[in-house]
């Protein structure tokens, strides 16, 4: 399926950022090999970090292949997630270390740290045909259980992974209709200031 949503830039920017974008609609008889997950990774591994602690990680669970794991991170969801992010071939819970490892104090820009990760392992994935939607709808602490995460760490998102599918196969209405409404965003002067604040 072509790629069904191009962001309409008001500035020259990267192909690859015009066209990522998160939908809910996945080809489910399309799996994601290990390899081309594993490029999505490396990308977030060179993402930069705060005292270059890098404290993300990630557990991936495979639809065909860890059955066990993936229906209880699938029950972990909201339901209003559930009922598109199971078509997915690859579901990833993001997790934070909370303290840095040099010192065991609070890490304060660990989850900023993590964000920057996820936006590369995103751009990554546009550059090989797949996309990523991320979720903030689901429970941690079943997340937690599920994937087996220790203490000291916190779940913050988990992310659908696969190829872009076919909007019709969605259940409800406001999600088929939001797959095919172009991508909007806030302009530049809303929140770029010269100087000042609202400068």
């Amino acid at each position: 399926m072509s790629h069904p949503k191009i962001a309409a830039a008001d500035h020259d920017v990267h192909e690859l950022i015009r066209q990522r974008w998160s939908p809910r609609a996945f080809d489910s008889s399309r799996p994601v090999t290990r390899p081309d997950l594993f490029r999505l990774f490396e990308a977030a591994r060179w993402a930069p970090s705060s005292f270059n602690e890098q404290p993300w990680r990630f557990v991936y669970v495979l639809r065909d292949e860890s059955s066990e794991v993936w229906r209880a991170l699938v029950a972990a969801l909201a339901p209003t997630n559930q009922v598109w992010a199971a078509a997915a071939p690859v579901l990833v819970l993001a997790v934070v270390r909370l303290t840095l490892e040099r010192s065991e104090a609070a890490n304060a820009l660990a989850c900023y740290d993590a964000g920057q990760a996820v936006a590369l392992l995103s751009i990554q994935a546009t550059a090989q045909g797949l996309s990523v939607r991320q979720m903030e709808g689901f429970d941690p602490e079943r997340a937690r259980e599920a994937c087996g995460v220790p203490a000291g760490f916190a779940p913050i998102v988990i992310m659908a992974i696969g190829y872009v599918g076919d909007p019709d196969a969605l259940i409800h209405d406001k999600h088929r209709d939001a797959e095919r409404k172009p991508r909007q965003r806030k302009s530049l002067e809303s929140f770029v200031f010269e100087g000042k604040w609202g400068g």
